[in-house]
């Protein structure tokens, strides 16, 4: 068997997605994920003018060494545009090789540590109010737990909040990027307030989660993650830039919430310090951006020595494609905390059928051979990329921030 064709697939039914379709000599398709929002195209360009051709005639069972090759081989390693195309052909090796098996794709991982997996939604609001009100119709929804994003008084837009309340949350919204005023000192005086309204409305039981978006020093996190401390959430994600992996150390000392970053890493380097001192709980780092199911397994097991559980990014720029294999691989890793999910639209959907199913804060990864998801080429045509890019900020004086 060997790779006869590989193709990129560039559609937006609602926002932009890449898909990449090998497919094999003996007519065996798999696609794998490899969108990278607000810098597509660069990903596209990559695989199309350095991966393909040197893909087409190799044996896709050989897994590894194809990784290999496409890693090792590559003098300019990692970084996110290479991790996101390295991972789209990966996942879509494994969506063969599952497929030749006969089996779905936990099953040639090592099968099932658990029956079901936990996702956490999103709910948002202008206000406290509002997100209240929001964070209601997760739990009638069944979801076990919810990650809880409000606007700030003083604040035209905060990271995470939808503009319009109970619509989809998506920040990539114009050709050139718009611009965010950010207040860390409004953001920490209101946040506490927050969560203090959320456990007085829903009691302790339900799983809070809270994402910072890389907005605080390691002193500023520190102290809002011991502010926060009474209402137990269950993690408090990428509260400061990760590229200086010490700064945990500080915070670590400081809070006993616990901490969950990675969704912007794209190896283990970016986190074998994180890990190995125990200063994170959860590795955020998913399959579509940190090199797909070969490398993330390795992440994975190491952080599994260290009580580190896994937690992977998987909100709506992620395509359907990430999520059935993420899912896959959910039920399958034993060190496994939770899965972020956001709805993708009904238009998405169309365009990607997939196995998997949710029931009542719970997914399935379904049981049809490979990963489960497909992809619509003659619907797909039908939405064509759209350029948008994701925001930046500035604080209020106008310095250029985090966003």
């Amino acid at each position: 068997m060997i790779i006869r064709s590989a193709k990129v697939i560039v559609t937006c039914p609602g926002r932009n997605f890449v898909t990449l379709k090998l497919e094999t000599d003996e007519g065996i398709s798999g696609i794998g994920d490899a969108t990278l929002n607000g810098r597509e195209m660069s990903v596209v360009a990559y695989l199309e003018e350095y991966i393909l051709p040197a893909l087409i005639g190799k044996d896709p069972q050989r897994i590894e060494d194809i990784w290999q090759y496409l890693y090792r081989g590559a003098y300019w390693r990692r970084g996110p545009v290479t991790m996101t195309a390295i991972a789209a052909v990966d996942v879509a090796l494994w969506d063969i090789k599952a497929k030749v098996a006969g089996m779905p794709l936990y099953q040639l991982l090592g099968g099932k540590s658990r029956e079901k997996v936990m996702v956490y939604s999103h709910a948002t609001g202008l206000d406290i109010d509002s997100c209240l009100n929001e964070v209601r119709k997760k739990v009638e929804l069944g979801y076990k737990a919810v990650r809880v994003q409000c606007g700030i008084p003083g604040l035209a837009a905060t990271y995470g909040v939808a503009k319009v309340p109970g619509q989809p949350y998506e920040p990539a919204d114009s050709r050139l990027p718009a611009e965010h005023v950010w207040s860390t000192e409004k953001y920490l005086n209101h946040v506490p307030s927050l969560f203090a309204a959320v456990r007085k409305e829903f009691g302790d039981d339900l799983l809070l989660l809270h994402d910072v978006h890389h907005r605080l020093t390691p002193i500023q996190a520190a102290r809002l993650g011991k502010e926060i401390e009474p209402y137990h959430l269950f993690w408090l994600e990428d509260c400061v830039p990760a590229e200086n992996q010490a700064s945990f150390e500080l915070i670590r000392r400081h809070t006993t919430t616990p901490l969950a970053v990675g969704e912007v890493f794209n190896s283990l380097h970016d986190c074998h310090e994180l890990i190995q001192k125990q200063l994170i709980d959860y590795i955020r780092a998913p399959l579509s951006h940190a090199g797909g199911i070969t490398n993330v397994r390795r992440i994975a097991d190491f952080a599994a020595i260290f009580h580190v559980k896994t937690g992977f990014h998987g909100a709506t720029d992620l395509s359907p494609v990430c999520m059935g294999a993420a899912l896959h691989f959910d039920s399958w890793i034993p060190n496994f905390g939770i899965q972020e999910h956001m709805p993708h639209s009904e238009e998405t959907d169309r365009v990607f059928p997939h196995a998997y199913k949710f029931s009542g804060g719970f997914f399935t990864p379904g049981e049809v051979p490979g990963h489960g998801v497909d992809i619509n080429e003659e619907l797909a045509a039908k939405y064509p990329y759209n350029p948008a890019q994701l925001p930046v900020n500035r604080l209020e004086d106008g310095t250029l921030w985090n966003w």
